[in-house]
């Protein structure tokens, strides 16, 4: 995990799967593989903001990316340390400094669509009329097919117990070539989305080039969450909420929907997407 050396950080990540004894419709006993879930409060300078419920993989940068998403932190520099207790379920975050005022934020909560139950803080909807992302940068149509290919190929907790979503990051390396730099599973997609949004925050890391995939639908939360980033690819092998196609045409994401394949289809920008020449 990326480090900031300013920040003390605990590193207590958890076993992600647990066998179990099972029958199947034969009455044949088996051995099978679950997910864990945890619940993790969080503590902002012993204040309680929530509990998730979490798979446990990158609690630290769950806790982080959390915050920042939230905009409860302007900048990781504020954060002194991050301790993760799962013998106590929490995690105790505490400031250098804070310029948020923490019961305004706090006052008006959401809970989305995330599995799990995910919360949005404050007016984070209204937020995002203020945010517009540049023109460009553009994808080939090669690379959106080498990054769905990778995702197939990489060894996922899902692929060994189902029951999570996953998140990635790519950075583009060109038009036609994308390179893996993050890759999370949780219970929850918006937990994933938080955890590399808090890696990529930890090794200060712009979203302009980069490409963001997840296996969940891309509703208003993850929409949020990737103009937030800065991000202007957002990929899905599932599809595409009607408020969620909204803030993008509101915030010039790009969104593409069942990926799968050679296969997807563009919701927003396709001016971002350049087509291959078709094979002769």
């Amino acid at each position: 995990m990326a480090v900031n050396p300013r920040i003390a950080m605990s590193n207590a990540s958890v076993p992600l799967i647990h066998e179990v004894q099972i029958i199947d419709e034969a009455g044949r006993h088996k051995t099978v593989h679950v997910p864990g879930e945890r619940s993790l409060t969080i503590y902002l300078d012993k204040r309680e903001l929530v509990t998730l419920m979490t798979l446990g993989s990158a609690p630290e940068a769950l806790v982080l990316g959390y915050l920042r998403n939230q905009r409860l932190v302007e900048s990781p520099d504020d954060i002194e340390s991050i301790q993760v207790d799962w013998e106590t379920d929490s995690a105790a975050v505490k400031t250098r400094r804070s310029t948020v005022d923490i019961d305004q934020m706090t006052s008006k909560r959401i809970v989305t669509t995330g599995c799990g139950q995910g919360t949005m803080f404050g007016g984070l909807i209204e937020e995002m009329e203020q945010i517009r992302l540049a023109d460009g940068p553009t994808l080939n149509q090669a690379a959106i097919v080498d990054l769905i290919d990778q995702i197939r190929q990489h060894d996922t907790i899902y692929k060994k117990s189902g029951s999570v979503h996953a998140c990635a990051v790519f950075e583009r390396k060109g038009e036609d070539r994308v390179e893996l730099l993050h890759f999370i599973e949780d219970v929850g997609r918006h937990n994933a989305v938080d955890s590399i949004s808090g890696l990529m925050w930890l090794a200060d890391k712009a979203g302009r080039d980069l490409v963001f995939f997840t296996t969940g639908r891309l509703t208003s939360e993850m929409v949020i969450k990737g103009a937030q980033m800065g991000i202007p690819f957002l990929l899905t092998r599932s599809g595409v909420t009607q408020m969620g196609l909204e803030l993008a045409q509101k915030t010039h994401l790009t969104l593409l929907s069942r990926c799968s394949g050679t296969h997807f289809e563009i919701y927003n920008a396709p001016e971002r997407v350049v087509f291959s020449p078709p094979k002769p």
